[in-house]
């Protein structure tokens, strides 16, 4: 088997159009050789807005943008891309590959052009298994620089390469020799693309983790409702003219959701003549383990005053 890592660029990209420009690629043996390389330039046929991941605008390719148009459109580029990623003695990989084989779908559909038709790994879903983290998406750059891969972002080719080093790397830091070897670990099913569908990768530590999360919502809004029953039932109970008198207090969600350290403090609260809300915005008295947080951030920038949680515990206790 043959390894080929590939990445894409493209001059712009909205909801139903990803004009591609470069598609970057490297065949690898299972050893990790680099067999062949190269940067397939096309004319992406439109004008370059380039934007990040957040849809800023900003982002600079290391070409010039001028020389795209002395290359032919993608579907000059179609076949081979086609017979490159098809192969069945090829295993094809990426870095946040769901992006570019959305890309390559868009294009194929705007060319009206055949669907591609071939499996694919993602370097970053098989970092997310080695971490067990699938929150959190990270770069190539981020992974490159941990394991020590150097390259030039955002060059199709370079990308790719980097990427190959970075699966090497990574294979090397779990004790493994080749792919097959990481998907059998980890148990990864490959994406696939199929008659313009796309599925995603899926493994045995995404469903799991998927079922933690899910298990930990649940947790949290039982936790939620419990607090603010207990909150609706007895606020109207509430001391009058205790030393908390025309105090507003509001909790951080994860205060609140310490059950039952929230109904004791919010009891606490009611027994001295203070009030509770669940909008930061209408509290004078924010309480939470830290500072920050968009509920921080609303409550301090409409007056409240912020105080640490342990400073609530210590001052009711001495009421």
């Amino acid at each position: 088997m043959k390894y080929v890592f590939f990445d894409i660029e493209c001059a712009c990209v909205y909801k139903s159009v990803a004009k591609i420009c470069a598609f970057g690629y490297v065949v690898a043996d299972e050893a990790f050789r680099v067999l062949e390389r190269e940067d397939i330039l096309l004319n992406p046929r439109g004008k370059f807005h380039l934007t990040d991941r957040k849809g800023r605008e900003g982002l600079v390719l290391p070409y010039v943008y001028e020389d795209f148009k002395k290359y032919p459109a993608f579907p000059a580029a179609y076949a081979r891309i086609k017979a490159l990623l098809e192969n069945k003695d090829h295993v094809v990989l990426g870095h946040a590959t769901l992006n570019d084989v959305n890309y390559l779908n868009l294009e194929t559909r705007r060319y009206k052009l055949p669907s591609l038709r071939f499996s694919y790994y993602d370097t970053q879903f098989f970092y997310m298994n080695v971490k067990h983290n699938f929150s959190r998406q990270l770069g190539l750059g981020a992974m490159a620089e941990e394991l020590g891969v150097e390259f030039t972002p955002h060059r199709a080719v370079d990308d790719a390469y980097a990427t190959m080093r970075v699966c090497e790397a990574l294979l090397k830091s779990e004790s493994l020799l080749t792919v097959a070897d990481f998907v059998s670990r980890y148990q990864i099913r490959a994406g696939r693309i199929s008659d313009y569908k796309i599925s995603p990768l899926a493994s045995q530590g995404l469903k799991t983790y998927l079922a933690e999360r899910d298990e930990e919502r649940d947790r949290r809004a039982k936790a939620h409702d419990e607090f603010y029953r207990y909150v609706n039932k007895h606020m109207h109970r509430r001391a009058k003219g205790g030393t908390l008198e025309g105090k507003v207090f509001c909790f951080s969600k994860e205060v609140e959701e310490e059950v039952p350290l929230s109904v004791r403090l919010v009891a606490a609260i009611f027994a001295s003549g203070g009030k509770y809300t669940s909008h930061p915005s209408e509290c004078n008295v924010y309480i939470a383990r830290g500072q920050g947080g968009v509920r921080y951030q609303n409550a301090v920038s409409a007056g409240a005053s912020y105080v640490p949680l342990e400073s609530l515990e210590h001052a009711l206790q001495e009421i």
